[in-house]
């Protein structure tokens, strides 16, 4: 209890904040994990298990653009049906009175925006946006299913998810503008995320030094949470209303 009331002191004295989150806030909604018990995804016609690592990657694309194609189509199936949490929900509301406010996440499920964040910075991409592979166009679409595997642009050049692959690099720009916002920021909240994701995770050392106090909200212990300033241990949907 001290902690979360510490925690609180905290974050209600800050006038700038910057937020990351991971895969544990989303879970709470129900989206499956890529490492947890649903990062396992069944193939009914080839009768063979994938891990994201064998699907979401370039080369696997480039060698079977439907099989990658047809377990997104799932992903978004699966994600679909989710709904913003408490967690998602009190995050808009600290933007609201927060004067200088950003929030990075790792998640490509939209629900950030489906609770009513406005500024997100999308390390990984969306999952509801693709990339055209022949001209380029970025474009929404959040057809579920999708009618026809894999999609295909305007332009008739397939179509490949908007997301950043393993073995990819993040979107030109991205990773300096979340420094600049951790840098700028008070109070850096790190919720449900695993921290061993790089370059999401170096955020966190880069917030001490810059002199943030550092928050994680997380299941579990992390490789940081014995050098953060405090660490919660619950679920994100319980503890960020209590930090209001």
């Amino acid at each position: 209890m001290a902690d979360l009331l510490q925690a609180r002191e905290w974050l209600a004295q800050a006038g700038s904040v910057a937020i990351l989150t991971g895969a544990g806030i989303s879970a709470e909604s129900g989206v499956p994990t890529f490492r947890g018990a649903g990062g396992l995804w069944t193939d009914s016609k080839l009768g063979k298990d994938f891990k994201a690592e064998d699907l979401a990657t370039p080369e696997a694309f480039a060698r079977d653009p439907r099989l990658v194609w047809e377990w997104y189509d799932s992903r978004r199936q699966a994600i679909a049906k989710a709904q913003p949490n408490a967690a998602h929900r009190a995050l808009v509301e600290i933007e609201k009175r927060k004067p200088r406010f950003t929030l990075i996440t790792q998640n490509v499920d939209g629900l950030h925006d489906l609770a009513g964040s406005g500024k997100i910075l999308k390390l990984h991409g969306d999952i509801w946006r693709m990339r055209c592979t022949q001209c380029g166009a970025n474009f929404p679409n959040r057809r579920v299913p999708l009618p026809k595997l894999p999609p295909h642009c305007a332009c008739g050049g397939m179509a490949r998810p908007g997301v950043v692959w393993f073995g990819e690099s993040l979107p030109e720009g991205m990773m300096k503008e979340a420094e600049h916002a951790v840098e700028a920021a008070q109070v850096f909240l790190v919720v449900g995320t695993s921290a061993v994701v790089y370059p999401a995770a170096g955020l966190i050392p880069y917030a001490k030094q810059a002199g943030a106090k550092v928050i994680e909200i997380n299941l579990e212990e992390t490789a940081y949470s014995a050098r953060v300033d405090c660490a919660l241990r619950g679920l994100a949907g319980e503890l960020l209303p209590q930090l209001l």
